[in-house]
Parts: C-alpha cells; sequence; structure tokens
C-alpha cells in the first residue's frame, strides 16, 4: 500500500507516542531480539500499526468507536516536548489516560460482561483523579 505524502506525515508525528502506547504492555521490558530500539520504528510497522487503527468495512460497531479513541489519543499525544521532564511527562500522559477513559467509555457502551464494566467504571474514575492532579500541578508548576 503506498500512502500519500500528508498520510505518512501523520503517521510519522504519531510514530512516537504511538510506539510508546505499543510498549507500554511491557513495563520496561527489554526489546525483542531483532526489535528497533525503543523509540525507533520502522516505516513498515508503523504503518501496519496504524493500519490496524484505521476504520475498516465490516468493523464492528465497537471496534469502530475504541479506533476512533486511540486514533484521537494518538493525536493528542502529538504534543511538543519541552526539555523538562516533568512537564513533558505529565503533557503526554494527561491525553494518555484521556485515551484510557474514552476506551473505558467505550467498553461501558458495548460491553455485556459485569466485570469489563466494572473495570471501566473503576478507569474512568482513577484516570480523571489522575489528569487532575497533572493538570493542578502543571499549573503550579510549569512555566508560563
Amino acid at each position: 500500500m503506498k500512502l500519500s505524502t500528508p498520510t505518512t506525515l501523520i503517521l510519522l508525528a504519531l510514530a512516537g507516542p504511538a510506539f510508546a502506547q505499543s510498549s507500554h504492555q511491557g513495563h520496561g521490558a527489554a526489546p525483542a531480539a531483532g526489535a528497533a530500539p525503543m523509540g525507533m520504528m520502522n516505516m513498515d510497522s508503523m504503518q501496519a500499526m496504524m493500519k490496524t487503527m484505521m476504520p475498516a468495512a465490516g468493523d464492528a460497531a465497537s471496534t469502530r468507536d475504541f479506533k476512533a479513541a486511540d486514533m484521537k489519543m494518538m493525536h493528542d499525544m502529538a504534543v511538543p516536548y519541552t526539555g523538562n521532564p516533568d512537564v513533558d511527562f505529565r503533557t503526554k500522559m494527561i491525553p494518555h489516560h484521556q485515551g484510557a477513559i474514552d476506551m473505558a467509555k467505550v467498553a461501558l457502551g458495548h460491553a455485556k460482561d459485569d466485570t469489563s464494566k466494572a473495570l471501566a467504571a473503576q478507569i474512568i474514575k482513577d484516570q480523571e483523579r489522575e489528569i487532575a492532579e497533572m493538570r493542578e500541578w502543571l499549573a503550579k508548576n510549569a512555566p508560563k
């Protein structure tokens, strides 16, 4: 599949946050043998990953909603770095947490299992609290 220049630029802008999100599951685990070092994703891998987030014919309603939440989160995480690790951590984590809230809302709207719904409700509560704490810290501590 050949991508247009605007699509490629969007993919490049989203690559860092997308890679961070995809590597989050490892929680600090070393990259697999032959994998690109953290922060380095080849274009084929990035395009394959982004393709999974694009709407596709035949997607279930829940899948469409999850994909929309994923893409919004990736877009919102593409904020400039300041060089201040305390500020950068929070400005990246706020949209990451908002993405978790948005996905939990999708789960609440589509899930059938009560434990899934309970987990989604707890995620919303926890992530909203953490977002408020991060915004409060930024308001007090981030350079103006």
